[in-house]
């Protein structure tokens, strides 16, 4: 009996076709990773903002050396312990002109609260290079750094000593031949001077008319005269001396801050506070962990600062329960506060002192400015 017949040959069936839907779909599926793949390597115009490190500016920070020193140390006046944070934020920008995010990255930013989608262009302007915007928030940092010092001496009695220097002088300056870099200015038209704004008021209210100045250049005091230009700022007519001018500081203590690769104005706020802390008995933030961001003004004017929310997602995750933000920001503020934290919106050093103040004695935190919808 045999078991088969090599004569007869067995055709398998035929093979289904596949529905064309599945058949379109499985194209479109893979036209898509091609373009994801594709776009992923293309350059993008958009930078990422995240939170960046979180600084305690009672506590320590790596020197240039490696080395563990005083966030702030000060000489020459009596110094006390403290006790928990008055931390600092700061916001990391990822990609630069070089090399900007990919799209996916872009993606996945976008759907993290904590993190900002931004034009390249605000934050590396057109034909500034990565070194140079790196060069100026340095300088910027500096300039807080002496603000900050001259706000925190002035709220506790000291005399800051503080003078308007000229700077530089610009293209075409209506100052030149007569003021020099290093100049002093001490009174204009009679009245002292201690600030740009000062200064500013007595040019534009003379009206083009010649301005007296009393300088000092090295160590003499003489007068001065220039006659101010009339020029076009922002689309309205005003008269300038043609100079930059830079608030010097003469302080009778010595405040060394030790902060390295960190760049900008918006820590200003704390470390007034943190200089503050140091010079005063008593812990001002109750040894709890209190945050903030904030520039301030010699005066103790605090100002608007950039990654505002970044910054409390920064705050949040170190464990600060409650937030000093400038109220010149709480538009940004209002419906993106993370978590439980408790933002309090200050104009000045003394209302973020308050909020201090309320936190050290357990006061009504509940009566304190907040960002609130106007």
């Amino acid at each position: 009996m045999a078991l088969f017949d090599e004569n007869v040959t067995v055709s398998p069936p035929p093979r289904r076709p596949m529905p064309r839907g599945l058949l379109a779909g499985i194209w479109a599926l893979s036209v898509a990773l091609v373009v994801l793949l594709a776009i992923t390597f293309l350059p993008t115009s958009y930078v990422i903002q995240r939170p960046g490190p979180v600084y305690n500016t009672l506590g320590s920070a790596t020197a240039a050396d490696g080395t563990e020193v005083p966030l702030i140390s000060i000489e020459g006046a009596s110094t006390y312990e403290t006790a928990g944070a008055l931390d600092l934020l700061t916001v990391q920008v990822v990609g630069n002109r070089e090399r900007t995010p990919s799209w996916f990255e872009l993606a996945v930013a976008w759907f993290d609260p904590s993190r900002a989608v931004l034009p390249i262009d605000a934050v590396f302007p057109e034909g500034q290079s990565t070194e140079e915007r790196n060069e100026e928030s340095a300088a910027l940092m500096v300039d807080s750094q002496n603000e900050a010092t001259a706000a925190a001496l002035t709220e506790l009695g000291y005399d800051v000593g503080a003078q308007l220097v000229v700077y530089s002088l610009v293209d075409d300056s209506a100052a030149t031949g007569v003021l020099e870099e290093g100049d002093v200015i001490l009174e204009a038209n009679g009245a002292a001077v201690a600030d740009a704004a000062g200064l500013r008021e007595i040019v534009n209210d003379a009206d083009g008319a010649p301005i007296e100045l009393l300088i000092v250049r090295d160590g003499e005091a003489e007068t001065v005269s220039v006659t101010p230009k009339q020029t076009e700022v922002d689309g309205e007519q005003t008269w300038l001396l043609g100079i930059t001018l830079m608030v010097d500081y003469d302080f009778p203590i010595d405040v060394t801050i030790q902060l390295n690769n960190v760049g900008g104005p918006s820590a200003g706020m704390m470390f007034a506070l943190g200089i503050i802390d140091t010079l005063t008995p008593g812990e001002l933030n109750a040894g709890e962990t209190v945050a903030g961001t904030g520039t301030i003004t010699a005066a103790g004017e605090v100002g608007a600062i950039g990654g505002i929310r970044q910054k409390m997602w920064g705050a949040l995750d170190a464990g600060a329960e409650w937030f000093l933000a400038p109220e010149a920001n709480c538009d940004e503020v209002i419906g993106h506060i993370p978590g439980d934290l408790q933002v309090f919106s200050v104009a000045t050093l003394d209302d973020a002192l308050d909020v201090l103040e309320a936190v050290r004695e357990d006061g009504d935190l509940e009566a304190l400015p907040t960002c609130t919808v106007r």
